[in-house]
């Protein structure tokens, strides 16, 4: 959709009043208080815009990118551009293990009269829909969320009408809880959830940390320690229920222990010092490190993994970032998923236009012309500047504004003239005329 200078001008005197008024608090939703993207979509409404073209056209995509997300993985990180031309959305969707803390942050450009609306949301399982869970402030532009349950998530980017700028969002997911044990490194797992014990008789409910004798024995969390004594199993031990959490932390085979039944704790306040009490009493001294609910044990490693994960860097040139590009001459993938492991993929022919709209490590995020998005790799795509050949019409044919014979027709070129060939789509040249016009027509 292309905004002409005067429907521009209208659209600008009545986003004004949005503009001053987006982060002011509206009356409760159905979630209760109402996000800012809801707010903002009231005024939307309330202005006589979503009635427009442009208007319906920026509800459709915010639906869409939460119901037709690309798919990623964690640690993710990308750079896009929103054009002021067409309504846009960003919609991804990702996996977060329990216990996990998700933390998304994103950077904008330029600062300053660029706003985006940034929720999250349980992404749809089944029957279910989605379910919004929290949005970003406009002052900070992150969202940080500890993870109750193994699931997906959903994350909209999504600016103002008439929005224009460059974005970077990182998504990463570390630990919910402190490391268990002071000590030097963070090689100290050795041993994991699930493992046989006894013979294969049952399976380790944790996992175990091995550093020096009496190595300190951390708290976690904030939290109130609920039960200090000796079994056959644990050696010494100490329980721990970390406050506003629905499970509790177990610590075993324990030298000292140093905290009473009752006791407050902070995390990082010692608990006890490392031995190999117990059943343990023939291993070297560790840590068994456990999480109790109430429905029983859960892998705690996700809780407590100190391995960094880091986004991948963008390696892909940002310069093509917003504008139309082309794949290279011989023919090309893209995939759902940003890796080539993606089984889901589609063989574009060589020279297929496409729009770049955002970069992620050695990939690019694109769109087709017929609104299809995936991921391409970088080195399969080139600019547009330089046209594949000339191309001299024998009879009069209308430049559309898309490859379908539905497309509304720009201006029509006579019989004779040259045109350059930029790409092509299915059974279509996208061209530029001698008059600097683009467009589609019929091969």
């Amino acid at each position: 959709m292309v905004i002409t200078f005067s429907i521009r001008i209208k659209f600008v005197f009545l986003l004004l009043f949005l503009v001053f008024n987006s982060c002011k608090t509206s009356g409760p939703g159905i979630f209760g208080k109402k996000s800012l993207h809801e707010q903002y979509a009231d005024k939307i409404t309330n202005a006589g815009l979503k009635s427009t073209a442009l208007g319906s056209s920026w509800f459709k995509v915010a639906e869409q990118s939460i119901s037709s997300p690309l798919t990623i993985t964690v640690p993710y990180k990308e750079t896009g551009y929103f054009s002021a031309d067409r309504p846009d959305a960003v919609g991804l969707r990702f996996g977060v293990l329990r216990g996990q803390k998700l933390i998304i942050s994103v950077e904008r450009k330029p600062v300053s009269n660029f706003i985006l609306f940034i929720d999250l949301w349980k992404a749809a399982e089944g029957n279910n829909l989605p379910k919004y869970l929290a949005t970003a402030d406009t002052s900070t532009y992150n969202i940080q969320q500890e993870v109750d349950e193994t699931t997906s998530f959903v994350l909209r980017l999504q600016p103002e009408l008439l929005g224009n700028g460059e974005y970077t969002v990182s998504i990463t997911a570390g630990p919910s809880l402190a490391y268990p044990i002071k000590a030097p490194g963070k090689n100290h797992i050795k041993s994991f959830w699930g493992a046989d014990r006894d013979g294969g008789g049952r399976k380790h409910e944790g996992i175990d940390l091995f550093a020096a004798f009496r190595t300190p024995v951390i708290a976690s969390a904030n939290g109130t320690v609920t039960r200090v004594n000796e079994t056959p199993l644990g050696g010494k031990v100490v329980w721990m229920r970390p406050e506003k959490k629905e499970y509790s932390l177990y610590y075993a085979h324990l030298d000292t222990q140093i905290v009473k039944d009752g006791a407050t704790v902070k995390t990082g306040d010692t608990l006890g010092l490392m031995g190999n009490t117990g059943n343990a009493r023939f291993t070297s001294p560790h840590l068994h490190f456990g999480i109790y609910t109430f429905g029983g044990a859960v892998d705690p490693l996700p809780f407590v993994n100190p391995v960094e994960n880091e986004p991948e860097k963008i390696t892909s040139s940002t310069k093509l970032i917003g504008k139309l590009a082309k794949t290279t001459a011989s023919p090309a993938r893209i995939y759902i998923q940003p890796t080539t492991s993606d089984k889901t993929n589609t063989l574009l022919p060589g020279n297929t236009l496409l729009r770049i709209e955002a970069a992620h490590s050695n990939w690019y995020k694109i769109r087709l012309p017929d609104g299809q998005k995936g991921f391409i790799k970088n080195v399969l795509v080139i600019e547009t500047a330089k046209p594949l050949r000339s191309h001299t019409l024998n009879s009069i044919l209308p430049l559309l504004d898309n490859p379908y014979s539905t497309g509304a027709k720009k201006t029509s070129i006579p019989s004779g003239e040259t045109v350059d060939i930029l790409g092509m789509f299915d059974s279509y040249y996208f061209v530029i005329t001698r008059n600097n016009l683009t467009g589609w027509i019929k091969k």
